[in-house]
């Protein structure tokens, strides 16, 4: 009898549909009632770090006799918590996830906590996963790569997950291929930076991949969940022309609109080059819907930044917004900085 709870973005539900196939495989069964509640974490905000809190003791306390088992970005982060404050049986963090079955019968066994977090992140190696198809659907999601380089000065992500890692190419196209033949008609690509695959590999770009997805055989669409401004070359532009099995959206990381919060914030680019770069993607795909992040009352973000921001959205004319208020997250240098005035 199995639970799987996971919280925040694409890539933890991926893995956590994963995970689950794996204890499938090995025996455990899906009831109603759970012996066993997986938790895969979030910790992208304040928020979302309360909300890992809150459900882990929810599941604590409305399940009693079942193996609590933590896993994710907060637990990588906060296992000695998890474990004292919120009673998890087992607990990883963003590496060792497929040693979890493992744990699991270990504790069954000898009734001992089983915690396994491998402290630095910037040692982890990519950790691959089984095919994951969403029941009674014609998509599918294919996560590439994990981690993130960009130490932008606000986010944990770098810190919680360690730098980019690639999945090997030839076990992207091999599990897209046997998607694509089990009838899947849309596969999604996945990763905690998507656009940095490759960047650990030779002579291979994430829009070299992409070229060799786009011509897998009755792939009727493709599509990129998330990419930078930075990232997409002139040869992702030319494919977005040549191929129309590529989906009509690309999600466009923005965050901030003014140049002195972009600054502040470490991002990669500057408006001009944010706005040339959309106007080269508009320019072979007329119609696309382009879709961003906004982070509002960044430190010290003052009236006429906001008013940047704002007018720089007008411009671009974005098909929709994720805007969100900036969180402070211990051990970033953005949490040094000085609070926006209320």
């Amino acid at each position: 009898m199995l639970k799987f709870i996971s919280l925040g973005c694409k890539v933890n539900s991926y893995e956590s549909s994963a995970l689950k196939e794996l204890f499938l495989k090995n025996g455990f069964n899906d009831e109603t009632k759970p012996d066993i509640v997986v938790i895969n974490t979030c910790s992208v905000t304040a928020v979302a770090d309360q909300k890992s809190r809150q459900i882990i003791r929810r599941e604590k306390r409305n399940n009693k006799d079942a193996v609590i088992v933590v896993m994710g970005c907060y637990s990588q982060k906060n296992a000695d918590y998890i474990y004292k404050e919120c009673g998890a049986d087992v607990i990883v963090g963003t590496s060792n996830r497929n040693k979890l079955v493992d744990l699991v019968k270990t504790f069954l066994k000898e009734k001992k906590p089983q915690i396994l977090i491998d402290s630095d992140p910037r040692k982890f190696k990519y950790e691959s996963f089984g095919t994951i198809a969403i029941p009674n659907s014609t998509r599918a999601y294919v996560k590439i790569e994990d981690g993130c380089n960009n130490f932008c000065s606000y986010c944990t992500i770098p810190y919680t997950r360690g730098v980019a890692r690639s999945r090997p190419k030839e076990e992207i196209i091999n599990e897209i291929s046997t998607l694509v033949e089990k009838g899947y008609k849309e596969i999604v690509l996945t990763g905690i930076h998507l656009a940095h695959y490759g960047m650990d590999l030779k002579n291979l770009t994430f829009s070299d991949l992409v070229e060799e997805i786009v011509n897998i055989p009755n792939l009727y669409r493709v599509r990129i969940s998330s990419i930078e401004e930075s990232e997409i070359d002139d040869k992702l532009i030319a494919l977005l022309k040549q191929y129309p099995n590529i989906a009509n959206h690309l999600h466009i990381s923005l965050q901030s609109g003014s140049e002195s919060v972009l600054k502040r914030m470490n991002r990669k680019y500057t408006t001009k080059e944010f706005l040339n770069k959309v106007n080269a993607i508009r320019k072979v795909r007329k119609d696309i819907a382009l879709t961003t992040d906004v982070i509002v009352g960044f430190p010290d973000e003052s009236e006429k930044e906001f008013n940047e921001t704002y007018n720089f959205i007008k411009k671009v004319k974005f098909y929709e917004l994720h805007v969100f208020p900036f969180s402070k997250r211990k051990g970033t240098s953005a949490y040094l900085m000085k609070d926006v005035d209320s």
